[in-house]
This record gives C-alpha cells, structure tokens and sequence, in this order.
C-alpha cells in the first residue's frame, strides 16, 4: 500500500471511528467504481443526445424530434413520465377507434341486410 492509500484509510477510519475490513473495503471501491462508471455512461449519453439535438435543430423537418430531445436532456424524469402518459392517450385512442369503426360496421352491416 502507498502511504497515500494510508493516509485516506486512516481519515476514514477516524470519520468512521473505526477501522474498516478489508470485505468493507472492497465493498466502498466496488460501489466508488459502479457509481463512477454509471456517471460516464449517464455523461456519454448526454452529449450522444446533446449533439443529436444539434443535427436536428439545424434540419427544419426534424424540429419536433430537437424539442423532445432538449426536454428529455432538460427535464429527463418529468419527460420520461409525459411519454408514459402519452402512450398510454394513444393506446387508448386506438382502443376507442377499433371499439367505434367495430359498431359503425356492425350497424351498416344491420342496415344492409
């Protein structure tokens, strides 16, 4: 061990007010680690999104698509909520319209015979 490495687990244990074990070592790095890499994932999407917005911001037939994107880049569980609630309109929409189009046919069908 470096004396850096020491040093820091000598603060922690004085934070702490106790040593810790290696297993709770190892269990701190693991999470530092999960957490480090799930922030450059998060990060590297981002800019994936943010530069996506870019293009479709400078091609006029792609605005709606850079809208949703800054929202989702701006706002990103709120916007994650409104697409649930949005699909669900839809769903319900087309569940309505198969429902209303079955008894038109069914009534014209009545009608004719």
């Amino acid at each position: 061990m470096s004396s850096q490495q020491l040093e820091q687990e000598l603060t922690r244990a004085r934070e702490m007010g106790r040593w810790l074990s290696d297993d709770e070592l190892e269990k701190m790095e693991h999470d530092k680690r999960l957490t480090r890499l799930e922030q450059d994932q998060t990060s590297r999407r981002r800019l994936k999104l943010g530069l996506f917005t870019v293009i479709c911001v400078l091609i006029p037939p792609l605005w709606p698509v850079a809208l949703g994107l800054s929202l989702h880049l701006l706002f990103p569980e709120t916007f994650r909520r409104l697409l649930w609630l949005a699909g669900g309109s839809l769903l319900l929409l087309a569940l309505l319209s198969v429902g209303l189009g079955m008894a038109v046919v069914s009534l014209l069908w009545m009608l004719m015979s």
